[in-house]
């Protein structure tokens, strides 16, 4: 606590009440907490993405993963066994047809399931994110085509026609500068949605609301 290089807020359940806290115990300067929750980046079910291989072992997807890539045509497809949500220590996360959604009502944004996930395809994103891309495969367009029929298949549309030069693609990965997308605003009219040809760069919103009634007709 008293190290100057590690700031007072890394405690994400406790917020900016034990962040302040802390920050007064230890003479530490307070810096903004930003409300972070954990997406999932992959469309798995949209996309139709089938299994090419029957897995039988222990049921993890750290297990599975080591067998081949994992069970489906995409080898960046989540794995579907639920590390994520066994982990998770707020049970956020739900299994629904062997995939993961998560409740951010109850996402403190802790990061427990980014740092479990085999797959590296859940991230902590602002709560107050405009826009996301759930899919992460670093796979080019045509295989995408060929095994997903929801994945982005990395035309660069998308960065091209951000005004806010938000949107770039990283190792075949489209990446969003959330800061600078929702510092520029809604007066981009969120070109990056509507000129996506796979509809898979969407209104981060809509996404919370399906998933909370997904949630609600699991319980």
């Amino acid at each position: 606590m008293n190290d100057p290089n590690v700031p007072p807020n890394l405690c994400a359940p406790g917020g900016p009440e034990v962040a302040e806290a802390v920050a007064e115990i230890t003479g530490k300067k307070m810096v903004a907490l930003e409300d972070m929750v954990a997406a999932v980046r992959c469309s798995r079910i949209e996309g139709q993405v089938r299994l090419k291989d029957h897995y039988i072992g222990h049921s993890s997807c750290a297990g599975a993963n080591l067998a081949f890539g994992g069970p489906w045509a995409c080898r960046y497809a989540c794995v579907g066994l639920g590390d994520c949500a066994e982990a998770c220590p707020f049970n956020a996360i739900t299994m629904i047809d062997n995939f993961p959604v998560v409740d951010t009502n109850l996402c403190v944004g802790c990061g427990t399931c980014v740092r479990t996930c085999p797959k590296g395809i859940i991230e902590l994103i602002p709560r107050n994110a405009r826009v996301w891309v759930p899919c992460k495969t670093q796979y080019p367009g045509k295989k995408v085509k060929g095994i997903c029929e929801a994945g982005c298949i990395s035309c660069k549309i998308c960065v091209k026609v951000c005004p806010a030069k938000a949107v770039s693609l990283n190792e075949n990965i489209i990446q969003i500068d959330h800061r600078e997308c929702i510092e520029y605003g809604p007066d981009c009219g969120e070109i990056c949605v509507e000129k996506c040809p796979r509809n898979i760069f969407r209104y981060y919103g809509q996404e919370e609301i399906e998933e909370e009634e997904l949630i609600a007709a699991a319980v």
